[in-house]
């Protein structure tokens, strides 16, 4: 049945088509630049249909090519992950999870627990990364869970949870007095092209735009280090209802005028299509999904 198979030139495809260089597939080969495109060339061939579109500087996947990638790749990972679950030296399966520090640390991490008590068979790593991972390229990374505001439609997504934005400060802050200058913890947050998200427009819509005009801004360049001054008692933080959960779930923080909200993002767990039918990479997203997201 599979005897005509031409499966070196289909992993050369594989790589190359991945990573984008015929250079950057021999090194993962072990193999010169030479056999790789000679090894696509007689793929070429044998399907009768060009897969590269080459040029002096580069190559790119042509239009047939970009239809075969996909296959190629869950077809790769299936012999992979078949082949691991008959190694001895396999005892444990590996895992690996791209996002955010912030989101990582803030929301992840503190719930992570409780997925190690249900799965201690899967090695699980964070790869944390304010940089957007190219999954159909970067092969060592399972999935990953990231703040979108389009859609990919070569990755396949699962919404995980809704991003707002709103005013949080420590139980025991009080407003100033009329006249007096407030305290406003400033860090730059993204949101979606078309919505700001900044003390501006959170006091132009609760009617607050007095206090900018004496703030005294802390400004913080991290998350993490915005919410950790909030929790000290350091002043009022506009933040993300997800980063912020775990702070106001302890009472360590309070929303001030929650019903005041800025647009955000939608966090979705993303990988190549394929992988999710992977136990390690099923199991996980079926347990974050189901945590609880209040």
């Amino acid at each position: 049945m599979f005897a005509k198979l031409p499966l070196t030139a289909l992993r050369g495809f594989e790589s190359a088509a991945r990573l984008g260089s015929f250079k950057a597939a021999a090194q993962e080969l072990n193999v010169s630049p030479a056999a790789i495109s000679h090894q696509v060339k007689s793929l070429e061939a044998f399907l009768g249909v060009r897969l590269f579109e080459r040029s002096s500087q580069n190559v790119r996947l042509s239009a047939d090519g970009e239809r075969l990638q996909p296959y190629m790749h869950r077809a790769l990972l299936d012999i992979q992950h078949g082949l691991q679950t008959l190694s001895p030296s396999c005892t444990a399966q590996s895992l690996v999870v791209s996002t955010t520090p912030a989101f990582a640390s803030l929301w992840l991490i503190p719930r992570l627990g409780d997925f190690h008590r249900r799965h201690p068979e899967i090695d699980l790593r964070l790869h944390s990364s304010n940089d957007v991972i190219d999954l159909r390229r970067d092969a060592s990374i399972d999935l990953a869970i990231r703040a979108l505001f389009t859609s990919d439609p070569q990755l396949l997504e699962q919404p995980l949870l809704e991003e707002y934005f709103g005013a949080y400060c420590h139980p025991d802050w009080q407003p100033p007095a009329a006249g007096s200058p407030i305290e406003l913890i400033d860090v730059p947050w993204l949101s979606s092209t078309n919505v700001t998200v900044d003390w501006a427009a959170w006091c132009a819509k609760s009617g607050t735009l007095g206090w900018l005009q004496n703030a005294r801004l802390r400004r913080y360049d991290e998350e993490q280090h915005a919410l950790q001054a909030a929790v000290a008692g350091h002043g009022l933080v506009l933040a993300s209802n997800v980063l912020v959960a775990e702070a106001v779930a302890r009472g360590q923080l309070v929303g001030y005028q929650p019903e005041i909200r800025l647009a955000g993002a939608r966090y979705t767990v993303v990988c190549v299509p394929g992988r999710e039918r992977q136990v390690e990479v099923r199991a996980f997203s079926e347990w974050v999904l189901g945590q609880d997201v209040d």
